[in-house]
């Protein structure tokens, strides 16, 4: 029976580019999870957009004596541009400046005030005298009072991870001129996270099937005990306050952030005609997956369980597959510092599928892991070419050239043929078990093991040898190597989606895998094959050292 699969992405900052820190860490794993779930025939829906109210996008227009909106829109025509070249396949990339999202969050705040989740207080807030002007928490800087990071910002220490408040930190100072900010007391609306505690314990308590460091992660703030958390600040760039008295102030983007999920779910159904069609995904046996960055677990394990919880009626987040972090050659990735992989770049000079392909052989799913261009080029040559590549190419271009162009008849397979193809049966169970878990890096490993199999096959039987004496001994080694690669081309869909579909054609199957569905499906003796070429390309080993060079 189908379900209905909420497939929910971490909004990036319009600000910047992307780099392959916010790919491995969120976005790829997302496509591969709604890709595989769409060809399993469940109902899938995977949202995000462009974050444009965070403080991250004014300081940047600042500093190039912009707008917000002009920094907003340039990068998220950037983003969506990244995407099509990437294959990640969104069913809607919007951003937070829509007249819907606005509409959504304010509802929410709304909400969540009548049913006594949200109320005012005064808070004291950072002025800085030299700037003339309140500062938002990423306009501040100082000494974590929890781990001592030096330059923890006013929001949440990246240094351990901790959400913070401004007044919290030592030596604090104005990220704009330095100067040592006062603080001024301000009325402001809070969330008052403290009422769900002993509700959000009993939730969490049933997540079982979260991973270690989620549920580790989540443990650690409610036995801290959660504090309520202002959700308004004095800036001008956000969402109004749906009440009188307050317009000098906005929203606070984090809050708006989240509810940014369920704003682009409804402005999806309105795209499609029906308005209601949002609440097949919110309600009932629907199940939701947040894919994120480990730094943002507090957000979506906690506050936003909490807000759903207080606004009433919609489903708390089935599972939060939350990742570690991706390193660029052994050291912390820095955008200030330039020490990162943009994405762009990269998507200027090499093929997407083998970045898809490291990205999740490496994924930092459990642990951080690293990415560096010899480790690139290694994967790339040593596996996805060497192995798996080599094992379509070689098969194809044998069985095209040999047999007309078209699948041959195996006659009475033998042993060696009959266990492959059973080992193929088992390996499209356990990828979808895997997938069906999260646990891409094993998924992917289970398909390479099943190629590395095939190669050792298609060695002992040496079909190059037995054609000269036999040519149907050959014909059933060359069907049985044709029938893995059709399942190869089903369960490495999720990761490499566009050489994926180049095999479905070699294979002479028509229109798109999607059309094909998570099934054993082999081809018919006598289809006929097109004319193969290489999936991948062998890179150059010079490649390390040049774009070595380009990092910070």
């Amino acid at each position: 029976m189908s379900e209905y699969i909420l497939v929910a992405v971490a909004w990036p900052y319009a600000n910047g580019s992307l780099h392959l820190g916010h790919i491995a860490g969120a976005y790829l794993p997302a496509d591969i999870f709604a890709r595989y779930n769409r060809l399993k025939g469940n109902h899938v829906l995977m949202v995000s957009g462009s974050d444009q109210h965070g403080t991250p996008i004014t300081l940047r227009a600042e500093q190039e004596s912009k707008s917000p909106q002009e920094i907003a829109s340039r990068y998220h025509k950037e983003f969506l541009q990244c995407w099509k070249e990437l294959g990640i396949s969104f069913d809607l990339f919007t951003t937070t400046g829509t007249d819907n999202h606005a509409e959504v969050t304010q509802d929410m705040f709304l909400e969540l005030l009548q049913n006594g989740y949200i109320y005012k207080d005064k808070m004291l807030q950072a002025f800085c005298p030299t700037c003339q002007r309140f500062l938002a928490d990423r306009y501040i800087e100082g000494i974590c009072p929890y781990c001592g990071f030096p330059n923890a910002r006013g929001d949440q220490c990246d240094g351990c991870g901790k959400p913070i408040n401004p007044s919290e930190l030592k030596d604090i100072r104005c990220k704009i001129c330095s100067s040592t900010p006062r603080f001024e007391s301000s009325e402001h609306f809070f969330l008052r996270l403290s009422a769900l505690q002993e509700q959000l314990k009993d939730w969490v308590t049933k997540q079982k099937h979260w991973r270690n460091a989620v549920l580790s992660s989540t443990w650690k703030y409610l036995n801290e005990g959660l504090k309520d958390r202002a959700i308004t600040r004095d800036i001008k760039w956000g969402i109004k306050i749906p009440l009188d008295g307050f317009e000098g102030k906005r929203i606070y983007v984090w809050f708006e952030a989240v509810t940014g999920y369920l704003s682009a779910s409804k402005e999806w159904a309105k795209l499609r005609g029906n308005e209601n069609e949002w609440q097949k995904y919110w309600r009932n046996e629907a199940k939701s997956y947040y894919f994120i960055g480990k730094d943002n677990t507090f957000f979506h394990t906690l506050v936003w369980p909490a807000m759903l919880m207080g606004y009433k009626n919609l489903n708390l987040p089935y599972d939060v597959p939350a990742n570690e972090f991706l390193t660029i050659e052994g050291s912390k990735l820095s955008t200030s510092r330039n020490w990162a992989v943009w994405l762009p770049d990269y998507l200027q000079r090499y093929d997407a599928d083998p970045l898809r392909y490291f990205l999740t052989s490496s994924m930092p799913e459990n642990a951080d892991s690293d990415f560096s261009w010899d480790k690139f080029l290694r994967c790339n040559n040593n596996e996805l070419v060497a192995t798996y590549g080599n094992l379509i190419h070689r098969a194809l271009t044998f069985t095209y050239r040999n047999y007309n162009g078209a699948v041959p008849s195996p006659g009475e397979l033998d042993e060696p043929s009959k266990s492959l193809l059973q080992l193929t049966e088992i390996t499209l169970n356990d990828v979808n078990d895997a997938l069906a878990r999260c646990s891409f890096r094993e998924a992917l490993r289970l398909n390479m093991s099943l190629a590395q199999e095939s190669n050792r096959y298609l060695d002992a039987q040496a079909p190059w040898k037995t054609i000269k004496n036999d040519k149907e001994i050959a014909a059933r080694t060359m069907y049985t190597v044709i029938c893995v690669a059709a399942v190869l081309r089903v369960t490495m869909y999720p990761f490499l989606p566009f050489s994926s579909e180049k095999l479905h054609t070699f294979l002479g199957f028509p229109g798109s895998i999607k059309d094909v569905g998570w099934r054993l499906q082999f081809p018919v003796v006598g289809q006929k094959l097109e004319q193969p070429h290489a999936l991948f390309k062998k890179l150059d080993d010079s490649i390390v050292v040049d774009e070595t060079s380009r990092i910070g």
